[in-house]
């Protein structure tokens, strides 16, 4: 009789109250179907393409980034690279058209100007013979290459034509300024005739050059000299061909640095007891 009057007291099942179990069980949290549970249900979360689309993004904008701090500092260093080209081109003495510096940056003390002479006149006639100079090289340059041939000073070996019997060298170092002057004498056996003397030299300032036959007292007229960096050379182009089995002699003065690195002459020092030497 107890189980009977419990079972009569429960409330009558109505349809309101199936369909909110139904919607419960599918998620609208009690809400009956309608705008209001679209709105309510679960919403779709980022996908993992989303994700990757967005790391290709950050990566893509870290890189260009990169890129312009880079430009940015290539640039700045190649401007400050440009800068010091310009003093340094504007500061020390220039080269010469030799590729050696002039000869007042070379000179060994005590090798002053002439007195009366002013120190412009004496550079505009250098720079003036400098360029006839370059004038007469470029021409015979051009008549070489008419020929085609290459001249004497731009093929990579001595020319044969002249044979060196003996050297007779003397040297002057002054220790003040790191300088040297140097003379030598080469006795030359002719060959091939030819009035094209080629020897090897290279940062050097040539003083004086003088060609003489043995045991004569005339000698053979320089025509022009000079250094051809190209190839290390130094050429004396004389008036007339030297005549074949013939003796002379070349007279060269120079001077020079005494140079800072392991360079033709150059110098060294070592420590002892702590001091230099």
């Amino acid at each position: 009789m107890a189980l009977e009057e419990k079972r009569e007291k429960r409330p009558p099942v109505t349809p309101m109250m199936i369909e909110e179990e139904a919607a419960l069980r599918n998620g609208s949290r009690g809400l009956p179907p309608g705008p209001w549970a679209e709105a309510a249900g679960p919403r779709p979360r980022t996908t993992e393409r989303h994700i990757a689309v967005h790391k290709r993004l950050v990566l893509g904008f870290a890189v260009s980034i990169l890129a312009l701090l880079a430009v940015t500092m290539i640039a700045v260093l190649l401007s400050v690279r440009f800068e010091e080209c310009g003093a340094a081109a504007d500061g020390p003495p220039r080269a010469g058209g030799n590729g050696s510096l002039s000869g007042a940056a070379r000179q060994p003390p005590g090798a002053g100007q002439p007195p009366g002479r002013p120190a412009a006149a004496e550079e505009e006639e250098a720079r003036g013979g400098e360029a006839a100079a370059e004038e007469k090289e470029e021409e015979e340059e051009e008549e070489w290459q008419r020929r085609r041939e290459l001249p004497p000073w731009a093929r990579p070996r001595l020319p044969r034509h002249l044979r060196p019997l003996h050297y007779n060298l003397m040297l002057s170092a002054f220790m003040e300024n790191f300088t040297f002057s140097g003379e030598v004498n080469v006795q030359l056996e002719v060959r091939n005739a030819s009035r094209y003397i080629v020897l090897h030299a290279h940062r050097m300032h040539i003083e004086a050059v003088r060609v003489a036959e043995d045991k004569l007292a005339g000698g053979v007229r320089v025509a022009r000299s000079f250094l051809y960096p190209q190839t290390q050379v130094f050429v004396v182009v004389l008036n007339r061909s030297l005549e074949v089995q013939r003796s002379y002699n070349l007279k060269i003065i120079y001077n020079g640095l005494i140079e800072n690195e392991l360079l033709g002459f150059f110098r060294s020092s070592y420590v002892l007891h702590g001091e230099r030497r």
